[in-house]
């Protein structure tokens, strides 16, 4: 059990510092801004919970599964890749979110989810 604490830590940073810097990047060369009305403190605090909350889903789902997901971290990483996609489409037909912040949360679900899975499965995956 203390390999899932440590692999929700180091899959909670991945999934944190990714987004950052993309969405960094893209402020630069797209002109991204923050959400209007929040300011950077909070919006960053609210990001931070939503990443919490997915980091211990992915690895306690992960740890579950994992006498049949070990090995299979590829296939398990498409569907959460998935699922997440679907949700920033979803935002950015809704009201308050643009088109821009839905390609930068997909950019950064690319790089991320695999790189959640690989080390997760690295960490708890059956030897």
């Amino acid at each position: 059990m203390p390999n899932v604490v440590i692999t929700i830590v180091l899959v909670l940073a991945i999934i944190s510092i990714v987004p950052f810097l993309v969405y960094g990047l893209g402020s630069t060369l797209a002109d991204l801004k923050p959400p209007e009305g929040a300011s950077p403190g909070r919006f960053l605090v609210s990001v931070l919970v939503s990443k919490v909350g997915v980091a211990i889903a992915f690895v306690l789902i992960f740890y579950l599964a994992r006498t049949s997901l070990s090995g299979q971290w590829g296939p398990y990483a498409v569907i959460w890749w998935l699922m997440l996609v679907v949700g920033e489409v979803g935002q950015a037909i809704g009201p308050n979110y643009t088109w821009k912040e839905a390609i930068a949360g997909i950019i950064s679900e690319t790089i991320y989810i695999p790189l959640s899975g690989y080390v997760t499965n690295s960490q708890i995956g059956l030897q």
